[in-house]
């Protein structure tokens, strides 16, 4: 059987954020209250205690609060990550972090993340010959992982849940972003959309506002058959498909 949206859908699109910043309290969170719109936050639970209240009202208000580690390392490439460097990690020490940072949402907010995203789009811990993958490890624990950043939507009777593409839309006009969601309705596809700031200001690692209201308006037009829902509920959509079909 081919693969099918619900109601006649085109395509999916959902929306995501790194690190539980501010601003997507602040700028996103309200505007997505006026459209209806449901996102998938991959959050760091040391900004999380900075605002509890405001993280736990959105997880009621229906938005998804997902996995992003502990401490967000990356490649020692990156000035930032040096001292977290993956290429110091371990699978097991990882595990550990992934456990970890899970209670802690789940301690703070009282949610289960069901999804993960990883941090700057690496997907490895160690270097060299001792160099190992991780996705194993989200695939045990996540319903999907989300990459970053990607160049194309997910082909949800192929995709590997655990290596979900995810395409950057920070600084991208929406026009850029409206071309993005017909390519991915031309093939049936998924399209998760990854960010971090919201904002009005053109700053680096920035969705503006003005862009993301687009979108929404867009997306949720009934006529543009689009499905737009967190990164949970799409998954958890293909994964009853590729089971059932597998």
């Amino acid at each position: 059987m081919a693969f099918a949206w619900p109601e006649g859908k085109r395509c999916a699109v959902s929306l995501s954020f790194d690190d539980a910043r501010p601003s997507q309290l602040d700028a996103g969170v309200p505007l997505f209250a006026e459209y209806g719109v449901h996102a998938s936050f991959y959050v760091l639970p040391c900004n999380v205690e900075k605002r509890i209240e405001d993280w736990r009202a959105a997880a009621a208000a229906g938005h998804e609060l997902g996995n992003h580690t502990m401490s967000h390392p990356c490649s020692g490439n990156f000035a930032f990550s040096r001292e977290n460097a993956l290429e110091g990690y371990t699978l097991a020490r990882m595990e550990r972090e992934l456990l970890e940072c899970n209670r802690c949402i789940e301690t703070l907010c009282g949610v289960t993340p069901h999804t993960f995203a990883y941090p700057c789009g690496q997907t490895y811990v160690g270097r060299g010959p001792d160099t190992r993958s991780y996705v194993p490890l989200v695939a045990k624990h996540f319903l999907a992982g989300r990459g970053f950043p990607n160049e194309c939507a997910n082909a949800p009777a192929f995709m590997d849940l655990a290596q979900s593409a995810g395409c950057s839309f920070d600084q991208l006009p929406f026009d850029a972003l409206r071309k993005m969601i017909e390519t991915a309705g031309g093939e049936g596809g998924w399209l998760v959309l990854a960010g971090h700031d919201i904002g009005g200001e053109d700053r680096h690692q920035t969705v503006h506002t003005d862009a993301l209201r687009a979108l929404c308006e867009f997306a949720m037009h009934p006529a543009n058959g689009i499905w737009m829902d967190t990164v949970s509920n799409v998954a958890s959509y293909i994964r009853e498909w590729q089971e059932h079909e597998r």
